[in-house]
């Protein structure tokens, strides 16, 4: 790793204070370009993401997408944390924490409205940055780029009716317009233009002009991400300043379901035999969150100054740098994981 790789946790603690200084004090700038969106989609945001995912997807062989059928046990855990497990478990920890534990310190008329958020967040799996996770664990990029594909399949029919069900609503309304946008933006737009320059790359010099440009390209996936932080903690900086205490409680679940999931998908991976560069993005996947998306519902069903919107919001405060403490554990952990499935085949071939 290069010395700005090794530091990132560090720069990444200094976007956060910038961002929210920025926020702070510059208001009007972050509201200009927080305005350039469409269905609830911020183009800036979108931008930026791509030039983090371009370089991931650039090393994805469509041709070989066929062998991802052999990791069907990691493609079965992610699917299973992240529609039976996720939802609920967010909505346990929010009836918890929130309308239990924390509520004589939240404003009482919210109080249900944030736990709304909170389910919202959880039922509404990440796509587009969970290829930053995924490369970051040299996780497998075909396991990945399917998994995603399948999430937001599933999300199309299976988003509305969790939250529905979880709120006890008779009927979402599911921001359409957000969905079908930010799966264009976020992943079939990269992707053809990753497939298109891997094609010409390929052709004209080989793996080793590949290899050369990914390696051009890697700080600047970085600086995106960064740069992508710094806005969204701009946007909501004043938000964080004017209610800290409210966000630190809400956090409190979010955390605890973030650990929960990544470390529930990562137990299960082991168990079930698989390879660590699937059980890495699969825990990732598993405990990572559509923010965009959540945002948006949150917005639509509840209002901008909702409590609920609030919560969605909290959820993309702690995203990245949770994320990436995740992303620390599961790279510190490979020897483990990987001592404990060498135990596990000698225990099935005794048998």
């Amino acid at each position: 790793m290069s010395t700005f790789e090794r530091y990132l946790t560090l720069w990444v603690a200094l976007c956060i204070v910038v961002g929210i200084a920025l926020g702070h004090f510059l208001p009007g700038a972050f509201h200009a370009i927080g305005a350039m969106e469409i269905a609830k989609v911020n183009l800036p945001v979108a931008v930026l993401i791509w030039l983090m995912v371009i370089p991931m997807l650039l090393k994805i062989d469509f041709a070989a997408l066929g062998e991802v059928s052999r990791h069907w046990r990691g493609i079965g855990v992610t699917l299973f944390i992240n529609w039976a497990v996720k939802p609920f478990s967010m909505a346990l920890l929010g009836w918890l924490f929130i309308g239990w534990l924390f509520r004589p310190y939240l404003p009482a008329d919210q109080v249900d409205s944030y736990i709304a958020g909170l389910i919202i967040l959880a039922a509404a799996p990440c796509t587009a940055m969970v290829f930053v996770w995924s490369n970051l664990t040299k996780g497998e990029p075909h396991f990945t780029l399917s998994q995603v594909a399948l999430n937001d399949a599933i999300m199309v029919v299976a988003f509305a009716p969790i939250v529905g069900l979880l709120l006890g609503l008779s009927a979402i309304t599911v921001p359409w317009g957000t969905l079908v946008l930010s799966v264009v933006l976020y992943i079939v737009i990269p992707v053809v233009i990753a497939q298109i320059i891997r094609r010409r790359v390929l052709a004209n010099g080989g793996q080793a002009a590949l290899d050369r440009l990914l390696a051009k390209l890697g700080p600047a996936s970085l600086v995106a991400l960064l740069t992508t932080l710094v806005l969204l903690f701009g946007f909501q900086g004043e938000q964080i300043i004017a209610q800290p205490a409210i966000i630190g409680l809400l956090a409190v679940p979010i955390l605890i379901q973030v650990y929960f999931n990544a470390g529930l998908a990562y137990l299960l991976n082991l168990l079930a035999g698989e390879q660590h560069c699937v059980a890495g993005p699969s825990a990732l996947i598993g405990a990572s969150n559509f923010f965009e998306l959540a945002v948006a519902a949150a917005i639509s069903l509840f209002g901008f100054h909702s409590g609920a919107a609030l919560a969605t919001v909290v959820g993309v405060l702690i995203e990245v740098p949770v994320m990436l403490s995740v992303v620390w554990i599961v790279n510190r952990s490979k020897g483990w994981y990987e001592r404990g499935g060498k135990v596990s085949e000698l225990a099935e071939e005794q048998r």
